[in-house]
């Protein structure tokens, strides 16, 4: 099957995409391609490397042609020499092989969570964005990167695993407070596609628990705290196989909260659920922090709760000090909140 972002480029544009993808593939220090606008061809560049991340060591390219011809000649920029770079793809398709072995017989389903929770439990946000950072070799091979390397090292191990998976991109909107591009996937179950962000999971992951707040999202409901797409993706119209519906994690009543989150009283064990009962307001959450506080008292415990307001998600942990504030609001980001190793 022909790679998504190619698919849905001109003939010229492909033509370019494929003259680049064997380029790379044969370390070549200098090859021919059809003659575009510089513009064109850092697209395509930046295009085929969301196709086909395990192209992990090009970080650029300049390129020179003659008056009146018809291709240019492009000279890539590679992050190592030709020795080390073979050296890497060995290291990385072993590392890549070595994680999906024991989940290869697993549904679709549970090959995604594997592959998210391994990056939400792996995998720290690099703050200082260090070139192998925006590549596979970042999260797989250093366990650090940003969100284009966690979202490309999502779909080395989707494609390693049969797992229909392409990258999304947003681009930056600093009137909002957005000051980068960002990248998350999106997967086919069952022929219906999904919203997956690792990275803002990532971000809210800590002390031993993995969140899953931005796994399988629609589009009205990953919208709320991204931005438009840089490029076209699949529409993601269905929220059923979001994970804490299809967990049974999702409720519309405080009463059934309270029921569910008794067993988590008894084992001293956080509970993260989903509020679908309406809008999360203050008073629904004074009310739910109420209610699960006079549920952790009977044990001898006390409710902290803190929220993502954007997806309605809800982390309670049942401690034996009371929380002095009300239920703190949490924000998925590109990874301020990662626990630092």
């Amino acid at each position: 099957m022909e790679a998504y972002y190619c698919q849905h480029m001109s003939k010229p544009h492909q033509a370019a995409y494929h003259a680049m993808k064997v380029g790379f593939t044969a370390l070549s220090p200098c090859f021919s391609v059809p003659r575009l606008d510089s513009s064109e061809l850092s697209s395509i560049f930046f295009q085929l490397r969301l196709d086909c991340p395990e192209i992990f060591y090009v970080t650029g390219f300049s390129y020179r042609f003659a008056h009146g011809a018809e291709n240019v000649e492009l000279l890539p920029e590679y992050l190592f020499d030709k020795g080390k770079v073979k050296e890497h793809q060995r290291a990385l398709s072993a590392r890549v092989e070595k994680l999906v072995r024991p989940v290869r017989g697993m549904s679709d389903w549970e090959k995604e969570r594997y592959i998210h929770d391994f990056i939400c439990e792996n995998v720290r946000y690099d703050k200082l964005k260090k070139p192998y950072s925006h590549e596979i070799i970042g999260p797989l091979g250093q366990g650090v990167g940003v969100c284009e390397g966690i979202a490309k090292s999502v779909k080395v191990l989707c494609d390693a695993l049969g797992l229909w998976c392409v990258i999304a991109i947003s681009e930056a909107n600093p009137e909002a407070g957005v000051k980068y591009r960002h990248a998350w996937n999106i997967l086919k179950l069952d022929g219906q596609y999904y919203h997956l962000d690792a990275t803002f999971d990532g971000s809210l992951s800590h002390d031993g628990v993995v969140r899953r707040d931005y796994f399988n999202l629609d589009d009205s409901r990953l919208f709320r705290d991204h931005q438009p797409v840089l490029y076209p993706v699949p529409p993601c119209v269905k929220g059923d196989r979001f994970y804490y519906r299809e967990e049974k994690l999702s409720f519309t009543k405080v009463e059934d909260v309270v029921k569910r989150a008794q067993m988590f009283v008894r084992k001293g064990l956080p509970f993260v659920f989903h509020w679908r009962g309406g809008y999360l307001t203050r008073e629904v959450l004074a009310e739910l922090a109420a209610a699960l506080e006079e549920a952790a008292q009977k044990k001898n415990r006390h409710a902290a709760v803190s929220f993502n307001p954007a997806q309605a998600v809800v982390l309670v942990r049942f401690q034996t000090e009371a929380q002095q504030s009300g239920p703190a609001a949490e924000e998925a980001n590109e990874g301020e909140s990662y626990t630092e190793a």
